[in-house]
């Protein structure tokens, strides 16, 4: 039987149960810590391969379809500016108007001139036929005849020649109601009332806006291309995408409503920029598209074979490099860099670094990396392509 050693033992006792105890616990805390965290859940969709329309930009400059500068026919004061500006006005409609008591002195004179050639006209008549039986009886000398006759042919010239002044006045009067010549939109006035103008001056201009041109220019190099590669509706024109409808985008990134078609190809490339001109026309109504208004035109031009698709939201663009993450069957990431094409609605077309049906990180990029192992489950998407 072992003897009580006094506090001196107790001591001892006691630190020895604390270093158990601490040990205890220290090797409990090292088995939590060793527990792996669970993976996270990433979201991922097949890469798809179909085929897709491959479409081009171009830059394109609207112009009216009809562009007519409102000049006046004869010299006078503006006395009436009758539209206002910025206004839709029709053919024939009056937009201005000249000081017309010149013209109406001129037309009341040259009146006055054919009355007088007419008068003249009946004398000579009458002359002729009074002479002429006097003449067949040697009464008058024959040339007394033949005189007469040659003043009723000069007046029958006269007038005919009055006839036509009569008409030029009459046209110089109505043009003192300077019209529009087409249906659009009126400009700013160019002149003021009380300002002399003449056959030089431009007093507005007026553009046929329904429907709208649009002038774009593409590349010899992408004309060729294009002709090759197109498979448009079959038309007679010489270019291959005419009868493809095309996509006007508006400066502020979005769509016009309306579908454009091609109207015609310049006959020629122009030597300075190596360039064809395009025409094609867009429908506007209310005229909300006006002359000088940049966009981008977008059509179709051809068909990529077996493309392969992944939604946008899958690749990440870093100091123009492109990356996806790719689940493998273990779950395992891989970091892939790919070479991105066109946009085909939400998905992008992939041109190099994928395979079809590859499993790609489209939610939850941030929390995977290289070698990183994660939880996949589909994603619901729409609108995968055109």
């Amino acid at each position: 039987m072992h003897k009580f050693k006094g506090p001196a033992s107790t001591k001892v006792l006691s630190f020895t149960l604390l270093a158990m105890f601490s040990s205890a616990m220290l090797g409990c805390g090292r088995t939590q810590a060793a527990a792996p965290p669970a993976p996270p859940e990433v979201r991922v969709a097949p890469v798809l391969q179909q085929d897709v329309p491959v479409y081009s930009e171009w830059v394109t400059t609207l112009d009216g379809y009809v562009n007519a500068q409102v000049r006046p026919q004869v010299s006078g004061y503006i006395t009436k500016q009758n539209y206002k500006e910025g206004s839709l006005v029709r053919k024939g409609e009056v937009l201005f108007e000249i000081d017309p008591r010149p013209f109406q002195a001129a037309l009341d004179r040259a009146k006055g001139d054919l009355a007088q050639a007419q008068a003249q006209l009946g004398k000579s008549n009458l002359d002729v036929e009074r002479d002429t039986p006097l003449a067949e009886a040697r009464a008058i000398a024959k040339s007394q005849l033949d005189n007469e006759i040659q003043a009723k042919l000069g007046a029958e010239a006269l007038i005919e020649s009055d006839k036509a002044a009569v008409e030029q006045a009459e046209l110089n009067l109505e043009w003192t109601k300077v019209t529009s010549l087409v249906d659009g939109i009126a400009g700013i006035a160019q002149i003021q009332i009380g300002n002399l103008v003449g056959p030089n001056s431009i007093l507005t201009s007026v553009s046929q806006l329904e429907p709208i041109k649009a002038y774009f220019p593409i590349s010899e190099r992408e004309y060729v291309l294009v002709q090759e590669n197109s498979h448009a509706i079959p038309s007679k024109h010489a270019i291959g995408f005419f009868g493809n409808s095309l996509e006007l985008i508006l400066t502020d990134g979005s769509a016009y409503a309306q579908k454009g078609k091609i109207l015609l190809a310049d006959r020629q490339v122009d030597p300075n920029t190596g360039t064809i001109r395009i025409v094609a026309a867009f429908p506007n109504p209310g005229n909300i598209l006006r002359p000088g208004q940049y966009g981008r035109v977008r059509v179709e031009t051809g068909l990529k074979k077996g493309a392969l698709l992944t939604p946008q939201s899958a690749v990440v663009q870093s100091q123009g490099s492109y990356q996806v993450a790719v689940v493998g069957s273990d779950r395992k990431v891989s970091m892939r860099a790919v070479k991105p094409g066109q946009t085909v609605g939400t998905m992008w077309v992939i041109d190099e670094g994928l395979k079809p049906g590859e499993q790609v990180v489209v939610d939850g990029l941030q929390r995977v990396k290289e070698g990183s192992f994660v939880m996949p489950k589909p994603a619901k998407l729409s609108g995968e392509g055109n």
